[in-house]
């Protein structure tokens, strides 16, 4: 890993800073550039859900019997799921709830249960790791052992249970919380490694020698070198706890009904896809969507990165 270099180490007309160079990278891959782009839709999508549900005239959670057939069991009326100008997605059979407005909101509930665990996920994962490595010793043994006690788990079992076993309200809190409990000791292990072989290099050795402290050590000089690893790490983090919110969501003990949810949607159209297969496919879509641009995303910074660091 490239160290970074200090402020009276750097001389006017350097090469482009990291960030520079990784932008500009990311602009010329296609893949890249398309993935952002879809992103910039879901975010805008979740962050516009009430204004959407304005314009096409239906909440998320409003019936609209007059889009179905209740005479053929709840079909809706017309093709491809009953879309039309006031459903531009189509509606879900027997209530005629309103699929795009659905999918905005769910869009929102998806990100921000994704975002908060990653952030979480990240916190824990970063002072655990960098205590680990830096202290070493019994510190490092008391924070591995629980690593490797969590690690240990059949994690989506464990997840299933204890959510089955709670209460209904703040489900959203409990995801975040019970996600990011299982999913911290996978980033705090890479953190751990880094930072022991960080805190021996030539320049944190120097730092300690004229008289810095702990902390002018850690966040002068170690978490700097960290930043690359862990922006592709969260980066990479974020599809897999959108497909593990969906996933619970299917199973049903995550986010309850009203509450709009892509995995939740996927679930209650299992048993439609024969006479109404655009019920099953537009959330499904969305969410494969929206797993690939995260991972393909990742996989492209984490590339860049690596371009950089070799140069």
């Amino acid at each position: 890993m490239t160290v970074a270099a200090h402020p009276q180490q750097q001389v006017a007309g350097a090469p482009a800073t990291s960030g520079r160079r990784v932008a500009g990278a990311l602009l010329r891959d296609r893949a890249a550039v398309l993935s952002t782009a879809y992103l910039t839709l879901i975010v805008l999508m979740a962050l516009g859900a009430p204004l959407i549900s304005a314009i096409i005239g239906h909440g998320p959670n409003d019936f609209d019997t007059a889009a179905v057939n209740t005479d053929l069991g709840g079909i809706p009326h017309g093709s491809l799921g009953g879309i039309s100008a006031g459903h531009p997605l189509g509606v879900e059979p027997q209530n005629g709830r309103d699929i795009l407005a659905r999918i905005a909101y769910g869009a929102r509930v998806s990100l921000l249960i994704a975002a908060a665990a990653t952030a979480l996920t990240t916190l824990l994962g970063v002072v655990l790791g960098m205590l680990a490595g830096f202290y070493q010793g019994w510190v490092d043994q008391v924070i591995c052992r629980v690593m490797d006690f969590l690690m240990a788990f059949p994690a989506l079992i464990f997840m299933i249970a204890i959510l089955s076993s709670l209460p209904q309200g703040n489900r959203s809190v409990l995801l975040v919380v019970v996600i990011s409990v299982f999913g911290w000791p996978y980033l705090a292990r890479v953190v751990r490694g880094q930072t022991m072989t960080l805190v021996n290099r030539e320049f944190v050795e120097a730092a300690r020698a004229s008289g810095a402290s702990t902390g002018a050590l850690v966040f002068k000089e170690i978490l700097p070198n960290l930043r690359s690893s862990l922006i592709v790490m969260t980066t990479l983090a974020v599809p897999g706890y959108v497909g593990t919110e969906a996933g619970l969501s299917f199973l049903g003990v995550g986010v309850a009904p009203p509450t709009p949810s892509w995995g939740q949607m996927i679930a209650s159209s299992v048993g439609w896809y024969a006479v109404d297969p655009m019920y099953f496919a537009v959330p499904g879509l969305f969410l494969f969507l929206t797993v690939l641009s995260l991972t393909v995303l990742g996989d492209r910074l984490r590339a860049a990165f690596d371009a950089g660091e070799a140069s």
